[in-house]
């Protein structure tokens, strides 16, 4: 939704709530689009929380309806809980990233567990929750982390197209890589790169040009469906 737009409808909306004689502060929490959804996306957001770069994240989320999956480290969630609740608050899915952000693959299953298992509980302690989502770093993989997610319940999530934001991509290409999303698909996103916080206002206009909504990761499939 154009935020040049979004003062007017929700003028109109809390007047249409006045005259049905009740008036509600959640007036414009659903997308204007959300009743065109043919299908539904993951956006993800990797490597937080911060006290530097999440406040604005969630902020821009939220001004423009979207809901996303947010993949904490461990480490940071221990350290910045007060952002992990934030996120909580903000109607995102909270899932764990490791707690250093290790090449997993690398290391023995006793070191992958602790990874792990640190995280979920530094999640949880921080009120986000049990989380039933798993990004492995660098997207890498193998039967060893995969055992590790079994014993914690996790479904492992990787994605089907890679912003590049981590790797300088402009505005121009993160918006452009939202454009190849299909239903169902995730797309790999990070909380620090400048670039993407100013994409954020366009991804709704991009996904309902095609549409698409963002939605949840379900832990049944892996794939996104309706929140």
């Amino acid at each position: 939704m154009r935020a040049a737009h979004r003062p007017l409808l929700t003028a109109l909306a809390v007047a249409a709530t006045a005259v049905a004689g009740t008036v509600t502060a959640a007036v414009d929490t659903t997308p204007a689009h959300a009743a065109g959804c043919t299908g539904y996306v993951g956006l993800t957001f990797d490597d937080g929380p911060s006290n530097a770069q999440t406040p604005a994240l969630l902020n821009a989320l939220r001004q423009n309806g979207l809901r996303a999956t947010m993949f904490n480290e461990g480490r940071y969630a221990a350290a910045y809980p007060a952002q992990v609740r934030a996120e909580a608050a903000a109607g995102m899915w909270i899932g764990n990233h490791s707690y250093t952000h290790p090449h997993l693959t690398q290391q023995s299953q006793a070191q992958i567990d602790s990874e792990v298992s640190r995280t979920q509980q530094a999640i949880a302690a921080a009120g986000g929750g049990t989380p039933k989502l798993f990004r492995p770093p660098y997207g890498e993989t193998n039967a060893t982390l995969q055992a590790v997610e079994a014993k914690y319940g996790l479904t492992q999530i990787v994605w089907d197209v890679d912003s590049q934001d981590w790797n300088g991509a402009s505005t121009d290409a993160i918006v452009q890589a939202v454009s190849r999303l299909a239903n169902g698909q995730l797309i790999l996103m990070h909380e620090w790169p400048a670039n993407t916080l100013a994409a954020i206002p366009r991804i709704p206009q991009t996904l309902a040009g095609k549409g698409l909504c963002a939605g949840r990761i379900s832990p049944q499939t892996g794939r996104a469906v309706a929140p």
